[in-house]
């Protein structure tokens, strides 16, 4: 069995902005402190019914993947780690999101760009890149899960590259609010009610000024928000 913790770099926003305490409240639960949220009652939906379509993203914490979890690589420590990624985000300058809607990804429903921003899509891959020597090769069991996606060749091939399908070219932003949901008619009313609650708290410029590490201490474990990094270009 591999060693825990895993760890992650992500985006999310700054604990002082409202979409990070909408987001949080959505999920119910705060990545940040570790606390249990109280979850909305949107349009029908009670508190009970959002909590059970949102298990997974909600273990993850309120969050825009840039380099997927992973195990730290043999010889590899965590302060080696945290050390590399605030050296990369001292390099990195901040930039704007042009905004951010309610969408759909497939079958979950997400917080996705408006319009499309190279310089997020520059970082990411310099972010995937450049953290990836901490990166231990991702398990049998692991990369048979991913697998068992419909994945496209190239998916693939960044699968074995990068332990991770969704990166480079087929990279794309998305802050996942629900878990997946077959339902087409369940899901289009709870599109309607994650549109409603959000309201036009992201569809304004979003700042992106740093990221964020985050880590798994045991599997099957929240992730929790342990270190910011600014961006200082």
């Amino acid at each position: 069995m591999p060693a825990f913790p895993r760890y992650a770099v992500y985006y999310a926003p700054e604990e002082d902005d409202p979409l990070w305490a909408l987001g949080s409240a959505w999920l119910g639960r705060d990545a940040a402190s570790g606390a249990a949220l109280p979850q909305p009652e949107v349009n029908g939906f009670s508190t009970a019914a959002l909590a059970a379509l949102t298990g997974d993203p909600r273990r993850y914490g309120l969050h825009a993947t840039l380099k997927a979890p992973f195990h730290l690589a043999e010889g590899c420590g965590e302060a080696d780690f945290l050390a590399a990624a605030e050296g990369f985000a001292a390099a990195e300058a901040p930039f704007d999101l042009p905004g951010l809607a309610v969408g759909r990804l497939g079958n979950f429903l997400a917080l996705l760009p408006t319009e499309p921003c190279l310089a997020l899509h520059e970082m990411a891959e310099r972010c995937v890149r450049g953290l990836d020597g901490f990166r231990a090769p991702p398990t049998a069991a692991e990369l048979e899960r991913r697998r068992a996606e419909a994945l496209s060749p190239r998916e693939r091939d960044h699968l074995r590259a990068w332990g991770y399908p969704y990166v480079l070219d087929s990279y794309r932003f998305h802050i996942t609010l629900t878990d997946s949901i077959a339902d087409a008619g369940l899901r289009g009313d709870l599109f309607d009610a994650a549109r409603a609650f959000f309201g036009s708290a992201c569809a304004r410029a979003v700042p992106v000024r740093g990221i964020c590490v985050f880590a798994q201490a045991a599997a099957g474990a929240p992730f929790m928000l342990i270190q910011r990094l600014n961006f200082k270009a």
